[in-house]
């Protein structure tokens, strides 16, 4: 597997995404994965808010989650819970920003169909994937990782459940997650400064699954657990998340 981080200007607000992949890509051929960073998507469709003061990123944090802690970390941040993720501050950050809080794309699973759909168009390839990615942190580890928020082209899962282990055990739990898996290799060679490569190319890669058609929404579900069902679910029920007002 080959991942090629794509430099670009800086993006700001006004830009274009089309115009952004436009001037960034010369060609991409059949079997490749096109990783874009949820927030270029964020900044090109306006998903930006203004920093009035220091408590304007914890508002929004609430506002925007599907569940948070009432408490922040000790590092300042909300503990939130946003489609499904568990993420710091529902996964606003200024980094990067310009002096703006940069916000997750609205229509996650839109744009990544919109970029597939535009780059089928323009290079005339069918076995093409887009995947949107984000950091996220995890528990007792320091540092971060990418996370799959959306895709389009692709399976997420390679489900193992059934099939034998080399010395023929079947396995009961197993299912391979294929985007995230990618986004993690990925944001890791885009990096989290000041490299200006919000893109990346990831190419001979095994073991991916194309489709021609956009996930749905049982395919997308299939992705998420219910808090009771998680492994995780004792320590994530035994707090007392508040619901957004």
């Amino acid at each position: 597997m080959n991942i090629q981080p794509i430099k670009t200007k800086k993006i700001i607000l006004g830009d274009q995404i089309t115009d952004i992949l436009d001037k960034s890509l010369t060609e991409i051929g059949e079997g490749s994965i096109l990783v874009v960073t949820s927030k270029i998507i964020s900044i090109c469709e306006g998903n930006v808010v203004e920093i009035n003061d220091k408590e304007e990123k914890y508002r929004l944090a609430k506002r925007e989650a599907d569940l948070f802690l009432p408490e922040k970390t000790p590092y300042g941040f909300y503990l939130t819970i946003k489609h499904n993720m568990l993420i710091a501050n529902s996964g606003i950050d200024e980094s990067n920003g310009d002096g703006k809080l940069i916000l997750w794309p609205k229509y996650p699973w839109r744009s990544a169909k919109e970029i597939r759909k535009y780059l089928v168009k323009r290079f005339r390839v069918n076995n093409i994937g887009v995947l949107v990615t984000d950091s996220k942190t995890a528990p007792l580890r320091w540092g971060t990782t990418g996370i799959a928020l959306s895709f389009a082209g692709f399976k997420a899962l390679n489900n193992y459940i059934g099939e034998p282990d080399i010395f023929g055990r079947k396995l009961i739990a197993t299912k391979a997650n294929i985007a995230d898996g990618l986004a993690a290799g990925a944001v890791a060679v885009m990096g989290e400064g000041n490299e200006q490569t919000p893109l990346a190319l990831i190419t001979g890669v095994k073991n991916v699954k194309f489709s021609q058609n956009s996930p749905t929404e049982k395919e997308i579900g299939e992705l998420r657990i219910n808090i009771k069902d998680d492994l995780y679910g004792q320590i994530l029920s035994g707090v007392k998340w508040v619901t957004k007002k």
